[in-house]
């Protein structure tokens, strides 16, 4: 789609193309839950210069997600990202070499001590990536934990968990407890080891560029969800 319009505004959290309110692809109102978040999308839409490249515009399709996908049925939503607790990337961990394995216990046992305190939970650690069953309890924990948000938060933190592949770090960083660049480097830990062990590969580089800017933008969702 061209750019159309000239002028774009906020009002009642509803965004304003040339005096006519924005609607999703499927035609429902898009209507925010915070004047933060609206005037983000607007920012978006003033951004566009020739056309619309939704790359570049990740709020709103986000936001978009929430509307359309999500909102109908948040409860099936969340036990899809609920799921990755049976499998989180931070209880698999290497038996070597030892710099790596120093490293993975380094930055992945205080995050997952933020969650043994946060919600009273256990993880079962192992190494390898033969599947360990994790404690009923803690699968419970978090999954309520996750079934409380609504669809705009499970929207944001769905980019969070799929790229991550950690329920864990997602769960910490919609509570503001970590940086979400940080929490990026936490989740591709191995990634970069090996980048620093051999070199880096362009393409692994330009791939890894574009997951965490739709990791960052799930987080900074949260964070515009929050003011």
């Amino acid at each position: 789609m061209k750019r159309f319009w000239k002028d774009v505004a906020v009002a009642d959290r509803a965004i304003l193309l040339d005096g006519k309110p924005l609607r999703t692809p499927g035609r429902l109102p898009l209507v925010l839950p915070t004047e933060a978040l609206a005037h983000a999308v607007a920012e978006e839409w003033r951004a566009v210069q020739t056309g619309i490249r939704p790359h570049e515009m990740p709020l709103t399709g986000l936001s978009n997600a929430a509307i359309e996908r999500i909102a109908p049925d948040t409860v099936t939503y969340a036990a899809g990202l609920a799921a990755y607790a049976e499998t989180d990337l931070l209880c698999y961990r290497a038996d070597a070499p030892s710099p790596l394995v120093d490293r993975q216990a380094a930055v992945w046992d205080p995050i997952l001590g933020w969650a043994r305190t946060r919600y009273d939970v256990n993880f079962t650690v192992t190494t390898g990536v033969i599947h360990r069953a994790q404690p009923p309890e803690t699968i419970a924990r978090l999954g309520t934990a996750i079934a409380a948000r609504d669809a705009f938060q499970l929207a944001a933190l769905s980019p969070i968990v799929t790229i991550g592949g950690s329920l864990v770090v997602a769960m910490m960083i919609a509570e503001d407890a970590i940086d979400p660049d940080a929490a990026f480097d936490a989740c591709h830990l191995d990634e970069l080891w090996q980048a620093e062990l051999w070199g880096e590969e362009w393409m692994a580089a330009d791939t890894r560029a574009a997951h965490r800017a739709d990791f960052v933008g799930g987080a900074k969702l949260l964070a515009l969800l929050r003011t």
